[in-house]
């Protein structure tokens, strides 16, 4: 069964594949997994018939049979155990991968989204700056933690895995705003990732979704 995922109608990322879709649609290409995508306007998230789906107004969803799941995350794992390409075999290497898909949503990427957030919603604050000082110092931490893991090896245990993608998808978000500067081995990693086929073929079909969209408005 061809599974469905909800994605932005519109990206209010401007076609950068930063959008957490973009994590789902990269997986299930590693998967080699067809799929199809229903896209939902702001207003449509918020829906009744939307939330049925995620309680919290949001995307992406991922729908398959009477299977319904919410959270990037959570999707992202459900690939991974599905098709056997996200996970390694041996026990203990996959129970590892796992830990590295939470490190990267619950360890590098609160901060990390937290400082994108105040940067677009609290810029015209005076106390932006001391705040904004705060976020960087905490996302430096973690990236000076992340870089000495990491070290010269190309993955952050033995092959890629979900751990990598997730962890990749997060790092992205500061990509941009110069904070990764400095951090050649994470600029390193980032790149091979998005040089994966795969990555490639899913941020082309998220950016066409934005392409059509600015074409109409």
């Amino acid at each position: 069964m061809i599974p469905t995922i909800t994605a932005f109608e519109k990206s209010p990322d401007r076609g950068k594949g930063l959008a957490r879709d973009m994590r789902v649609r990269w997986a299930l290409e590693e998967a080699g997994q067809d799929y199809e995508t229903r896209l939902l306007s702001f207003k449509a998230m918020k829906d009744p018939a939307h939330r049925l789906l995620n309680p919290f107004g949001q995307i992406p969803t991922y729908e398959e049979g009477d299977l319904v799941l919410f959270e990037s995350g959570a999707i992202v794992l459900h690939i991974a155990e599905r098709h056997k390409t996200l996970l390694p075999a041996d026990e203990n290497a996959r129970s590892r991968a796992i830990a590295w898909m939470f490190a990267a949503l619950n360890t590098l990427e609160p901060p990390i989204f937290e400082y994108s957030l105040a940067r677009i919603l609290e810029h015209g604050e005076t106390w932006y700056e001391a705040r904004n000082a705060i976020l960087e110092e905490r996302i430096h931490k973690r990236l000076k933690e992340l870089t000495a893991h990491l070290g010269n090896a190309d993955w952050l245990d033995g092959d890629f895995t979900a751990g990598d993608l997730l962890m990749v998808t997060v790092l992205q978000r500061v990509k941009a705003t110069g904070l990764l500067d400095g951090y050649a081995q994470l600029l390193a990693y980032i790149g091979r990732a998005e040089a994966r086929p795969a990555y490639r073929k899913a941020f082309k079909a998220q950016l066409a979704v934005f392409e059509v969209a600015s074409q109409k408005s």
